[in-house]
């Protein structure tokens, strides 16, 4: 267990600059709320489910996250600073990375049922901040969820989503390959698409402004026939 322990915060100072040793780490809302969330679980599969929303409730206290007891987490899970929501119905792989007001939420099923309400998160899937990924989709392994984006449908494996509503941007395959990418947005690829555009639209503006400039020189004088007196 100790061995897990030690394991578990490397890997956040693996993906986090910030943290000079493992004990500032274990000072992470993250950190603290996993474990709790580890006890919680626990006791809501023993169907004990007051107990566990009480942890529940404690944990979203003193950390600022919210995680459902019914959301099952794997192994060396991170969320950065926090002020995350997790629904009860979330899934969430292995080397997962979540910044801050991230919410992994639910919607409300016609059945009338609970069903599965809220998102499948695969194996080493960084979502950034202020992202909102809901439903019962699925993010593929090692995709990007960028910065306030709003995924509302699957995910491809590797994919980058961005803007409102997300749209998915597949980034070069030596991007997809790095073992972390922070933030979960590759500083060049999503911002290509604007650039283009922003390119395009500088070389319309310096055309008609060539035109206008071209219509506003005087004319030439004409010249005077015949031969002067």
């Amino acid at each position: 267990m100790f061995e897990r322990l030690i394991s578990y915060l490397d890997s956040i100072k693996a993906r986090d600059p910030a943290p000079r040793t493992r004990w500032e780490v274990l000072l992470y809302p993250g950190v603290w709320a996993l474990a709790y969330h580890r006890m919680a679980h626990w006791l809501f599969e023993a169907d004990l489910f007051f107990l566990a929303r009480l942890v529940n409730h404690w944990s979203r206290m003193v950390t600022g996250i919210d995680i459902h007891p019914g959301a099952k987490i794997g192994r060396n899970f991170f969320i950065d600073h926090g002020f995350t929501v997790i629904g009860e119905t979330a899934e969430i792989g292995d080397n997962v990375t979540i910044y801050q007001n991230v919410t992994l939420g639910g919607t409300n099923p016609t059945n009338g049922k609970g069903g599965k309400r809220h998102p499948t998160i695969s194996d080493d899937v960084i979502i950034g901040s202020g992202a909102q990924v809901i439903g019962p989709i699925t993010v593929g392994r090692r995709a990007r969820i960028g910065a306030n984006a709003l995924v509302l449908d699957e995910v491809p494996e590797g994919a980058t989503m961005v803007a409102l509503k997300a749209r998915s941007h597949l980034i070069a395959a030596e991007e997809w390959k790095k073992e972390f990418v922070p933030y979960g947005t590759p500083c060049d690829d999503p911002c290509a698409p604007s650039r283009d555009c922003i390119e395009k639209l500088e070389g319309e503006i310096k055309a008609l402004r060539d035109q206008l400039d071209a219509l506003a020189a005087p004319s030439e004088p004409a010249q005077r026939s015949g031969t002067d007196d």
